[in-house]
C-alpha cells in the first residue's frame, strides 16, 4: 500500500481506494434504463447518487487545489436535492467522470502535506467540535461517499440486481 506523505491520511487511503473500487462494484450491471428509477416517487434515483458521488470528489479536488470542475456541477454542488425536471447525464457519462478525478485525486492525497490539512477551511458545518480545515473536509467527503453507497446498496437490492459484491481489482491504482 501507498504510504501519504501526511501521516493523518493514513486512515484515508485505504478507504479512500475501496470506495474507488465500491463505485465500480456498486454499478457493475446496472442498466442505464435503471438509473433514473426512483422508488413510490420518494428516493433519489441512481444518476443523481452517482452524480453526487462524482461531484463530491471534485469538490474536494478543487479543496486541495486540483484545477477542473465537475461538469455537471450545476445538478449536483453542495448536495443540491434531486430535481424531478432536471436531465441528468447517464451513468456512461459520470463513470468518465469519476475514473477521470479519482487518480488525480488520489495522488494528491498521498503527495498533501499536514501544514496545507491544517489550513482553516469552511465547508458550512457550523458545529462546534469540527474544527473546519481541509483535514476534516477530506474525513465529510468520506463520510459523504460511505453514504451514498449506501443509498446505492439499497437501490441495487429494490432494483433486483442483489447485493454489491466485494471483489477487488488489484489493477485499480486509486
Amino acid at each position: 500500500m501507498e504510504k501519504p506523505v501526511a501521516k493523518s491520511l493514513t486512515i484515508v487511503i485505504p478507504a479512500y481506494r475501496m470506495h474507488s473500487q465500491m463505485f465500480n462494484n456498486m454499478l457493475y450491471g446496472v442498466r442505464e434504463q435503471d438509473a433514473q428509477t426512483r422508488i413510490e416517487n420518494k428516493t433519489n434515483h441512481l444518476a443523481w447518487m452517482v452524480g453526487n458521488l462524482v461531484n463530491c470528489r471534485y469538490w474536494l479536488a478543487g479543496v486541495l487545489g486540483i484545477p477542473g470542475k465537475d461538469p455537471n456541477e450545476d445538478l449536483f454542488k453542495d448536495a443540491k436535492a434531486l430535481d424531478i425536471n432536471a436531465k441528468y447525464p447517464s451513468l456512461d457519462v459520470l463513470k468518465k467522470e469519476w475514473h477521470k478525478i479519482s487518480p488525480l485525486l488520489y495522488q494528491k492525497l498521498l503527495s498533501v502535506e499536514e501544514a496545507e490539512l491544517v489550513q482553516a477551511h469552511e465547508f458550512g458545518m457550523n458545529v462546534s467540535y469540527v474544527e473546519e480545515n481541509k483535514l476534516n473536509t477530506v474525513g465529510m467527503c468520506i463520510d459523504r461517499e460511505s453514504y451514498l453507497f449506501g443509498q446505492l446498496g439499497l437501490m441495487r437490492k429494490v432494483l433486483d440486481y442483489g447485493a454489491v459484491k466485494y471483489d477487488m481489482d488489484d489493477g485499480l491504482g486509486y
